[in-house]
């Protein structure tokens, strides 16, 4: 199916560069033109924040997108390596007074990007692995999970430190190997099965989006959130077939390959016979309420990419607006007053799922609590998908900052909604905080383990 996009362009533009005419095609060029240069996005903008570059803006680079499609630069080097620096954070949309969908021109810039770029041998294998050969198949997550399990449990993990191994290794990987969870190729699905029934009365019947780096790294948070949503009166289902939600494909420009991944999804979920589907990860959930875009140019599947968009909720929101909401109960502090706990928003929670008020009203509901907002707790981490891995060195200087803010609130835990936001802060933690006093836990997991009399 040809996906690039029909709006019509200035006839009289010359291109040479077969980037320079694939970015022509697949910009949108209405959204490029909508920018009216007012200047709103640029202390929004992460990068921009740290280098007061212009080219480091979202004005920025849409001025540089549109010079390129209306022939008027080359996309050379410097182009591409700009849209790469972009965090995606977007951020720079709810500051918009045009509503310039900025998350998507970089996406449409990072696809005809990748159409025509050819990497060099490692780098082309790296991402076939990945993408392709690794994120669309779950029996291979689970190989994945199972094998990094051993290595942690059996004193590989120990050796390897002790030796001098991980000295091998890039050094922000080194860092982000010690602030790796426990990991496991028994998944939600396999610990507690593919239906769990509601306590009482059932509210409605919901969907878990399981996601991939979650049901590896992350496996129990799914199943406090499967049990949490049960406390709360939803029947939770989740479809054994679902795969990978696209979204880091996406944001690295394999198009074709999220939308692949997001048909096959549509289908198993329609299948399932619910009201909601539950995302507990920001950066997934936003790429599923925007299926709809996705594949809007997907005739077959357009129709049905609306219904599933239009039931992606994200799990403190439904458990705020919808559920039963349990008693929450301080723990090991009960004896000792109030604990203080902060949040970091996740960017594509806040920026594009528009839900940042429903995890701290649940966060207040917790007895002996003490919530103090982190401030500038609405900017990007510096997580991003894979852009800690990517860019370590932007990453690193925004975690720096960020790492500032949440020290000042001098809180016992800081929460978060999406695991690249978690193990990033626990980087932060790790590197630049109080390691032993601060706690980086999901949200998710910090309310079940509080919720008074379960099971």
């Amino acid at each position: 199916m040809n996906n690039v996009s029909s709006i019509p362009r200035k006839p009289d533009v010359q291109l040479t560069s077969p980037l320079a005419q694939r970015l022509h095609l697949k910009l949108d060029y209405d959204q490029l033109t909508n920018c009216m240069r007012c200047g709103f996005c640029l202390p929004a903008c992460p990068t921009f924040r740290e280098t007061g570059l212009e080219q480091e803006s979202p004005r920025g680079r849409i001025a540089l997108m549109k010079a390129v499609a209306d022939g008027l630069m080359s996309p050379d080097q410097a182009f591409q390596d700009q849209m790469n620096h972009c965090l995606g954070c977007r951020a720079c949309e709810p500051a918009c007074p045009a509503d310039v969908k900025y998350g998507q021109l970089i996406e449409q810039a990072r696809d005809a990007i990748e159409d025509e770029v050819k990497h060099r041998i490692p780098v082309r294998g790296l991402r076939r692995t990945v993408f392709e050969g690794l994120f669309p198949h779950r029996k291979r997550l689970k190989v994945l999970g199972g094998a990094l399990g051993f290595y942690q449990k059996s004193g590989l993990q120990k050796m390897a430190r002790h030796s001098g191994v991980m000295r091998m290794f890039p050094k922000h990987l080194a860092e982000m190997e010690k602030v790796l969870p426990e990991a496991s190729a028994n998944g939600v699905v396999e610990q507690i099965g593919t239906i769990f029934p509601a306590k009482g009365e059932t509210v409605a019947r919901v969907a878990l989006f399981r996601g991939c780096i979650m049901d590896v790294l992350f496996a129990q948070t799914n199943v406090n959130t499967v049990k949490l949503l049960s406390e709360a009166g939803f029947e939770v289902v989740i479809p054994n077939e679902q795969v990978c939600c696209g979204a880091l494909h996406a944001h690295s420009g394999e198009m074709e390959l999220a939308r692949s991944l997001a048909r096959t999804n549509l289908s198993v979920f329609k299948e399932a016979g619910i009201d909601y589907i539950v995302s507990n990860a920001g950066g997934c959930g936003a790429l599923l309420v925007e299926y709809d875009h996705l594949l809007h140019e997907d005739s077959e599947h357009a129709e049905m990419a609306k219904w599933f968009a239009s039931r992606v909720i994200d799990v403190s929101q439904l458990l705020h607006e919808h559920g039963r909401i349990p008693v929450f109960a301080e723990t090991e502090e009960r004896t000792s007053g109030t604990v203080t706990i902060t949040y970091q928003d996740s960017c594509h929670l806040r920026n594009v799922m528009k839900s940042s008020n429903a995890p701290r009203q649940l966060m207040k509901q917790v007895a002996n609590v003490n919530f103090v907002e982190m401030k500038e707790a609405d900017r990007c981490c510096g997580s991003a998908g894979i852009y800690n891995v990517t860019q370590p060195e932007m990453a690193g200087e925004i975690l720096s900052h960020k790492m500032e803010h949440a020290n000042r609130t001098e809180a016992r835990y800081l929460l978060t909604s999406n695991p690249g936001c978690l193990l990033q802060m626990k980087l932060g933690v790790e590197k630049h905080g109080a390691a032993g006093e601060m706690e980086v836990k999901h949200i998710v997991d910090f309310l079940y383990e509080r919720i008074c009399h379960h099971d």
